[in-house]
């Protein structure tokens, strides 16, 4: 398919159509939030962002972060095997049941949460014998947190399994090679790009997460809110400044992860 390269008037339309969108949706948002960061001065930041409270809601976002990552790169992987190497009933059910935290509002994740481990489920006694507590701790946010990102990973690596096809598996699994080493050598080399920017998205989606946590952590200062739970009690409490300081952390991190990814494509495709 050949790419037009024409300089119509349409081409320019369409470019300054997305110009003004991303300049009024994307970049005065963010200019306006790193403004008012630091519109009091940088020891008024430092601040902010130093605050116990502060440091104790960025140090309880890394640890859930870390965690839903962990767990949703071993079970992703482990669907895209099962889902791309074997034939079974139920197939099509479980592939849909992945994806189901796309459709489900996070809010609803959080309820559904609360009503499977609160007073009135039936799980809660023995939760209580246990001394487990789910709902307003730190479990229930890791919870809600794999909830929403738990397709990020599989749906990155799925695709490219299927790409891939089996050929070079059953020939090495025809010259002596054990499962795990098939792996190691064969299936690993392919998707770890895919792997790689999967684990990306889905810490983005980890670190933002607001819905679910909101619903389950019962907005504890120092003990079980997040950096998006935290800015918005900065928020509501008028305390301007530490909430767009926050935010300003939040959105570096994002930065950051944004450039990741720009340099997984890059790599990925390169190799490709």
């Amino acid at each position: 398919m050949e790419i037009r390269k024409n300089s119509g008037v349409g081409k320019w339309i369409l470019i300054g159509v997305s110009t003004v969108f991303l300049v009024v949706m994307l970049i005065l948002p963010l200019v306006y939030v790193m403004a008012t960061a630091f519109g009091e001065g940088i020891k008024v930041f430092m601040a902010a962002v130093t605050d116990e409270y502060a440091l104790k809601a960025i140090g309880l976002t890394i640890k859930v972060t870390v965690i839903a990552v962990a767990v949703n790169t071993i079970f992703g992987m482990f669907a895209s095997w099962c889902i791309t190497r074997f034939q079974f009933k139920g197939k099509k059910v479980i592939s849909t049941l992945i994806d189901l935290p796309l459709t489900v509002s996070p809010v609803i994740a959080g309820l559904i949460y609360v009503l499977t481990f609160g007073r009135q489920s039936i799980l809660y006694p023995y939760l209580q014998k246990a001394n487990m507590k789910v709902i307003f701790a730190v479990p229930g946010i890791v919870l809600a947190t794999i909830f929403v990102t738990f397709p990020f990973i599989s749906r990155e690596i799925i695709p490219v399994l299927n790409a891939q096809g089996t050929d070079e598996e059953e020939a090495a699994a025809l010259m002596g090679a054990k499962g795990f080493t098939i792996f190691r050598k064969v299936t690993f080399p392919h998707i770890k790009w895919a792997l790689l920017y999967g684990i990306v998205l889905c810490t983005a989606r980890a670190m933002g997460e607001f819905g679910a946590v909101s619903v389950l952590s019962g907005h504890l200062q120092g003990k079980t809110s997040t950096m998006p739970l935290y800015i918005e009690m900065l928020y509501q409490g008028y305390e301007y400044t530490g909430a767009f300081a926050v935010s300003a952390i939040l959105v570096l991190m994002a930065v950051i992860i944004l450039i990741l990814k720009s340099v997984l494509e890059y790599k990925g495709k390169k190799e490709a």
